[in-house]
Parts: C-alpha cells; sequence; structure tokens
C-alpha cells in the first residue's frame, strides 16, 4: 500500500484514513457506494511502540502484588463493625484480570449467572459516566463473546467469595455483580488500589489494562499457541494478537534445526 512505502508518520496516516473514511461515508449517503469498503478496517497502529511501552507483571511479582490485596482484605474484615465487601472486591477484581485476561469492563459487567463451575462467560461490558448510570452494552466485538475455563486458584477465589456475598446481602441473587454486588466497583477507585498495592508491595506499578497483558505475556512464554491466546482476550484478528506478543514467544531456532538435522 503506497501510505506505507512512503515511510509517513503515524498521525499523517491516521489523517488519511479519516479523510478517506469520510469521503466514502459520503458517498454512500449519496448512494453511490451500498456501503463504506473501509468500514470494517481498524486505523493504522504503531504496534512498535506498542511493544516497547507494553507492561506486565509476571507469576512471581503478581503473587507478591496480590498477596498485599489479600493482606489488607483480611485486615479490614478482622476490624470492622459493619460486613462490606470492597476489599475482598478488588482481590477477587485483580485475580479475574490477570487470569483470564478480560477488559476492565468485561469484569465489572461480570454477573453471577455468568459462572457456569469451572467456566466464565463473557456476555456484556460496562462504560462507567462521570455523570449518570453505568452504560450496560456488549462485548467490544463478535470475538469478545467468550466462555473462558478458568484455573483451579481463580474458581476457588469465586467460590468463596460467593459465600461471602450470599452472607453479606439479603437481597443476595444470581443477577449481583461478581465484583461489587449491588453495583460496580468504581474506576478510580480500582486504579487507586492498583496504585496503593504495587506500592506497598515494592514492586513496579502497572495499568488496569497491563493485566491483560500480563495474562498474554504468561500464556505467550509457556509457548501456547497464539489462536488459544488471541481466542482468551477476544481479539476480533489474530494478527493483533501476533503483532502485539510475537516477541515473547520462546526462540524455536534450535529446535526447527535439530528437526531438519534428523532428515536422512
Amino acid at each position: 500500500m503506497w501510505i506505507e512505502q512512503k515511510g509517513l508518520s503515524l498521525c499523517t496516516k491516521h489523517h488519511a484514513y479519516g479523510d478517506l473514511r469520510a469521503m466514502l461515508n459520503y458517498a454512500v449517503r449519496m448512494e453511490y457506494l451500498p456501503k463504506n469498503p473501509i468500514s470494517k478496517i481498524d486505523n493504522f497502529k504503531d504496534t512498535s511502540s506498542l511493544k516497547s511501552e507494553m507492561k506486565f507483571y509476571t507469576a512471581q511479582e503478581f503473587a507478591q502484588f496480590i498477596g498485599t490485596v489479600k493482606k489488607l482484605a483480611q485486615e479490614r474484615e478482622q476490624k470492622q463493625k459493619h460486613k462490606d465487601l470492597y476489599e475482598w472486591a478488588y482481590f477477587v477484581f485483580f485475580n479475574i484480570a490477570f487470569y483470564t485476561g478480560l477488559r476492565k469492563g468485561e469484569i465489572n459487567a461480570l454477573k453471577w449467572v455468568d459462572i457456569d463451575g469451572s467456566y466464565l462467560s463473557v456476555k456484556r461490558s460496562v462504560s462507567q459516566k462521570l455523570r449518570g448510570e453505568d452504560i450496560e452494552t456488549p462485548p467490544k466485538n463478535r470475538s469478545s463473546l467468550r466462555t473462558l475455563q478458568m484455573p483451579l486458584p481463580l474458581i476457588k477465589i469465586l467460590d468463596e467469595h460467593k459465600k461471602r456475598q450470599m452472607q453479606c446481602f439479603k437481597n443476595f441473587s444470581d443477577d449481583f455483580r461478581v465484583c461489587g454486588g449491588e453495583r460496580c466497583l468504581r474506576d478510580s477507585s480500582i486504579q487507586n488500589k492498583n496504585e496503593q498495592c504495587a506500592q506497598q508491595s515494592g514492586i513496579k506499578r502497572i495499568r488496569i489494562h497491563d493485566y491483560r497483558h500480563s495474562h498474554a505475556s504468561l500464556l505467550a512464554n509457556e509457548g501456547i499457541n497464539i489462536q488459544e491466546v488471541a481466542r482468551r482476550l477476544g481479539h476480533a484478528k489474530i494478527e493483533m494478537t501476533w503483532n502485539t506478543y510475537s516477541h515473547l514467544y520462546p526462540r524455536e531456532e534450535e529446535k526447527a534445526v535439530s528437526v531438519l538435522n534428523s532428515v536422512i
């Protein structure tokens, strides 16, 4: 494509894409075209800078972080006179983020009805507004509608948390949010807790979105098939997953040479 061959800046590419899309939308409105041929094509992305800026927790770092979150929850549970589950809700939120790679809005939208034994189904997302009520929407794309098998540690954490909610809320039902109960945790409070616990743990701070990177990076480093990583993340295109995480996969050069050496 000429725009790639010219070595143009990412900003220039974005402007070119926007202008072209606007012209084609106008052509559709004037009935010169039946539909916009680039409506399903994403804008240009700088995947090289994404790789260099990407942060994530290793399994050891996450264990150190989540240990601090759990300690705070246990301390609050021992001290409080009127039982609330906010500290435990953060504990559950971060575990879901690390063990499943769900987006923040997908975690906030989770209800107990979405949990079936060892499986978790992503059916909706929640967008929080500064003013007004939260907005519940379908997930980001069709691929984001997915069912994931959960690891045993997360299953145990969810089972214990459901029992807490059942004891705490007299009106408990399976329509309660997994993290928060009757109302989602606030995005700002999640971020504050993330920063607080990272500092107390003595490890680097990562963004909430970086827990998705942590999940994918852990799987990639263990050589899990890129298609399964893409499915778990709910990516619409496997190319996005590959462009973002391919550099984390173990080198296969020696293995490939070994196979070729065995050929007679």
